[in-house]
């Protein structure tokens, strides 16, 4: 599997999670990973760990956005696109196998292909 299709995943867990209890998030995995066609071990071990490292870092992720983003706190973002930032955030100052330029293209595809018709500019404005 593909980093990119790795990545879109995580995307869909994050954004799961939004509507979910952490209790409720561990049936949500399992479910959401047998669903996946030849699934090989090594893509959920990198997914569920990535995803769960989010998850660990949510609330400084968050305060990173705050902070950067003029008029758009957190609390009035659409799902989609704070899912895409979160995850972009993450990969920018956590991941250092994600090089940045990456991680804010890869938030503007999923932003576009998942998010309503102004998604992409937005995620790409909070992130450049």
């Amino acid at each position: 599997m593909r980093r990119r299709e790795q990545r879109e995943h995580i995307f869909k867990l994050l954004f799961i999670s939004e509507f979910n209890t952490q209790k409720e998030m561990e049936e949500q995995l399992a479910l959401y990973f047998s669903d996946i066609e030849s699934l090989e071990e090594k893509d959920k071990e990198y997914i569920s760990n990535k995803y769960m490292n989010i998850m660990t870092h949510t609330k400084e992720l968050d305060e990173k956005l705050n902070g950067i983003s003029m008029g758009w706190k957190t609390s009035r973002m659409n799902r989609v696109d704070l899912t895409a930032l979160r995850l972009a955030v993450y990969e920018m100052k956590m991941d250092e196998d994600v090089p940045v330029g990456v991680a804010i293209n890869e938030a503007v595809e999923l932003a576009k292909l998942f998010g309503g018709e102004d998604s992409g500019s937005f995620v790409n404005g909070i992130l450049g």
